[in-house]
């Protein structure tokens, strides 16, 4: 989901990726999924996509959206502001996220940098619960950042009762069904109290991560009609709102 991972700007286009309603289905994936007609249509973004014209983007269908905020413990989304406040101004609810990359520094510690640094929560209808991406290792080809299964389980424990401790809310969790699976073992340990964000680039949202029995947002594409990463609310607008003020 990110495009660039470090302050150096190096850029990984790479596959990664709740409580809402019911799985979503799907059938051919055209510029949506066809079963998918009707469900909040939203994307995410990142400093690859700079300053985004937001007008326009509502224009097109936004009704949601994810900025980048933060990486590790030392990286920070030069375009946040645009991106978080310019969303808001157009109409669009919108949130934040944090790249992890847990071999640089503990979940507590990338949690407080993320709450410093845009995560934060406010029960106001426009503002989406704080979001963990935590997937495949852009940096290096030692999977699961080199960490043992039970070191990643509670790595995202900690960086989620930091995130609970300072914004009221569990971070929704955006990841893919076989990184989940491979460096978590499969924990069940979140899908009762933290919402599903899956990446699953195809015409149907695909099996899920263990722990999880629905998704809430469903990322579909790496591009499309909006800025970015291209996603899927799981429910209604009216949901959609709902999820947002908690």
């Amino acid at each position: 989901m990110a495009r660039e991972h470090k302050p150096s700007h190096r850029r990984a286009r790479v596959l990664a990726a709740s409580a809402a309603a019911l799985a979503l289905g799907g059938t051919a994936l055209a510029e949506i999924p066809v079963s998918a007609a009707g469900k909040p249509r939203g994307h995410d973004v990142s400093s690859h996509q700079k300053n985004v014209n937001w007008q326009k983007a509502k224009s097109k269908g936004a009704r949601f959206v994810y900025v980048k905020a933060t990486e590790s413990h030392t990286y920070r989304n030069p375009y946040f502001k645009q991106q978080y406040n310019g969303s808001r101004n157009a109409g669009i609810v919108r949130g934040a996220y944090h790249f992890a990359v847990p071999n640089k520094s503990s979940g507590r510690k990338q949690a407080a940098y993320f709450m410093s640094h845009g995560g934060r929560w406010r029960a106001d209808g426009w503002t989406l619960p704080p979001a963990l991406d935590i997937e495949h290792n852009p940096y290096s080809s030692r999977k699961c950042y080199g960490l043992r299964k039970t070191t990643m389980v509670n790595w995202i424990k900690s960086f989620s009762n930091e995130v609970k401790r300072q914004s009221g809310r569990r971070p929704v969790i955006y990841t893919t069904a076989k990184w989940w699976n491979n460096c978590t073992g499969g924990s069940r340990a979140f899908g009762s109290n933290h919402a599903l964000w899956l990446a699953h680039w195809s015409s149907t949202s695909g099996a899920l991560p263990k722990g999880w029995s629905y998704l809430t947002i469903w990322q579909h594409d790496n591009s499309g009609r909006l800025p970015g990463d291209q996603n899927l609310f799981n429910g209604s607008l009216s949901q959609l709102k709902r999820f947002a003020r908690g």
